[in-house]
């Protein structure tokens, strides 16, 4: 398939810049497969469409304070570094702007609320994508600063002017089951969550688990080739455990429905079951899985997710779910999608939400 055909426009003013509305107030479009019928209802909502014996699988990845800034110790010019995975202790690959001035040996002095700290980085390599490898130096782990240097890596398209903005951010782009530290993007599907609604839904007899995958810009990164096929993604470090591996197995096993909740899940559970003839067992590794239409899953049921890019890999995804193993799924996606539009949903990380049967 053409990475064209997955394009639409969206008016400027859905882009959801701001936290509102607050988690489980969010809206949720229900779109059925089989008949591509859609109801518009509220997150809150949610359990209505659950079964007892269900198994609810989140991603419980959680954000670092990713985004530093510094300056050339040389010029004085301006850096921003993004962490994107630790190699060890003070040595990390990154994203780097502007990436021309970080040649190799350009160290680079941390700042804190725009005062020079004690605190530098040396680039020490540069890979093909245009990453740069940053030795720190002026502490024992870098890790340990980045509550007190670090900023919430928000996407491009979501300003912050204000500090108080900027303050809720830390707690708001954050999922409410979050825990193992590693992503620079929250898993967005998830911050809708109340504790609330995650106790209702336990109450109704859903088994909810666990998964791991930490979330980088690969995921958000856009198709520049002109066919879906020759598109390369970017690995990402996911953890699948026991319980999980138990519970979805037998859910299988049984006829019970596995609901991923957000792409990222899907990913983890699609990436282990095809390592191992339709199951899963226990894995920590890497992922480059590219899911886009005539996928078969083995795994996934039901799909929550956020309303996504125009021609972005997650879109794809699920055009993909909504039709497994054929290419219909993109017009069933791209007409609830316009559906969305037309009834003024709000899209990407702090948007509305979307559930597929």
């Amino acid at each position: 398939m053409r990475t064209a055909d997955f394009n639409f426009y969206l008016p400027p003013g859905l882009i959801a810049q701001h936290p509102a509305p607050q988690r489980d107030e969010s809206r949720l479009l229900v779109l059925n497969r089989a008949s591509g019928a859609v109801e518009h209802r509220r997150f809150r909502e949610l359990p209505r469409w659950l079964r007892p014996g269900d198994v609810l699988v989140l991603n419980n990845s959680r954000v670092i304070p990713a985004r530093l800034r510094g300056t050339n110790a040389r010029t004085g010019g301006k850096f921003e570094i993004l962490l994107l995975e630790q190699n060890a202790p003070n040595d990390w690959w990154v994203m780097l702007r502007p990436g021309k001035s970080a040649r190799v040996g350009t160290q680079i002095i941390l700042s804190e609320n725009g005062q020079a700290t004690a605190i530098r980085a040396t680039v020490a390599e540069v890979n093909s994508l245009g990453h740069r490898r940053l030795q720190f130096s002026g502490t024992p782990d870098i890790s340990c600063e980045l509550d007190r240097l670090g900023e919430v890596p928000l996407p491009p398209y979501i300003t912050r002017t204000s500090q108080s903005d900027r303050d809720e951010d830390k707690e708001r782009y954050q999922t409410i089951y979050a825990k193992a530290s590693g992503s620079v993007a929250a898993p967005t599907a998830g911050l809708h969550f109340t504790p609330q609604l995650l106790e209702e839904i336990r109450a109704a007899g859903v088994k909810i688990c666990y998964v791991t995958l930490h979330v980088g810009p690969g995921t958000f990164a856009p198709v520049k080739t002109e066919t879906l096929a020759a598109h390369k993604m970017h690995e990402e470090r996911f953890e699948l455990g026991e319980e999980t591996v138990q519970e979805v197995n037998a859910a299988r096993n049984s006829g019970r429905r596995v609901i991923a909740v957000g792409t990222t899940t899907v990913r983890v559970l699609e990436s282990v079951a095809a390592r191992n003839d339709g199951k899963l067992n226990v894995y920590k590794g890497k992922t480059d899985i590219f899911i886009y239409p005539q996928f078969n899953f083995r795994i996934v049921d039901v799909l929550l997710t956020n309303f996504h890019l125009p021609g972005s890999t997650l879109l794809m995804l699920v055009s993909a779910f909504a039709a497994p193993g054929e290419t219909s799924g993109r017009e069933m996606v791209l007409s609830a999608y316009q559906e969305a539009i037309r009834n003024r949903y709000r899209f990407f990380s702090y948007g509305d939400a979307m559930l597929i049967l």
